[in-house]
Order: structure tokens, then C-alpha cells, then sequence
């Protein structure tokens, strides 16, 4: 699966969202520096040629859906960021969360009764 830019990703989130859209209602729901339609009309068109949208065409427009799904988007880039910044460690990564006091100790121990949870079974 190959990286995303930002935008990409950004156009992904929309579309996994809507489940399948044209490229004028992916554009009405990006709030923030809209790009231009054939901008946007392009973007979509990388993530085809990448493997991660696909399309139906109605005549001259095409209606774009996800085939890669948020899970699987999801699961790919934790792998590689976990590899990449955390010595591909668990632990180093909720240690990092921990000192950044981005977790709390209660969701710590929602964690752990999770992970014995899946043990006992």
C-alpha cells in the first residue's frame, strides 16, 4: 500500500465518510482551502492509479468509492509508525503517549482489562 500525502488522505477521510460521492461532493465537504474542482478532480484520480478509489461512470462524470478500507488504511500507517518512530515497540509508543500526558491512567488500565480480556479467551 503506498503512502498518502496529506491531501489524500484528506480526500480519503471524505470519501470513506460518504461511502461514494462525485468529485463536487467530495469538494462541498472540504472546509478549509478548497482546491480548485480540477485540482481536486485530479487528487481523486492519483488515488484510483494508487489502488485506493475506484468509479462507476455516469456518462462524462465518474462516482469514486473507497476499495481500501479505513481499517486497513488504519492498520497499515500504525504499523509504519510504530516502525518508524517507536522502534516498532507498543511500548514505547503508550509510554510516549503517557509522558505527553496525551492517556490517562484510567484508560491505561481500560487497556490492560482489554489485553487480559483477549488473553482469557
Amino acid at each position: 500500500m503506498q503512502k498518502l500525502t496529506n491531501k489524500e488522505e484528506e480526500i480519503m477521510h471524505i470519501l470513506w465518510k460518504l461511502k461514494k460521492a462525485f468529485v463536487k461532493e467530495v469538494l462541498a465537504e472540504i472546509t478549509e482551502e478548497q482546491p480548485h474542482y480540477n485540482t481536486l478532480s485530479t487528487i481523486v484520480r492519483h488515488l484510483e492509479e494508487k489502488g485506493f478509489v475506484s468509479h462507476n461512470a455516469f456518462g462524462n462524470t465518474h462516482q469514486y468509492y473507497p476499495i481500501v478500507s479505513l481499517e486497513d488504511y488504519r492498520k497499515r500507517f500504525m504499523h509504519t509508525a510504530i516502525d518508524n518512530y517507536f522502534n516498532s515497540s507498543y511500548k514505547n509508543m503508550v509510554s510516549h503517549f503517557a509522558k505527553e500526558e496525551k492517556i490517562s491512567a484510567a484508560e491505561l488500565r481500560e487497556i490492560l482489562a482489554m489485553i487480559e480480556n483477549q488473553e482469557a479467551k
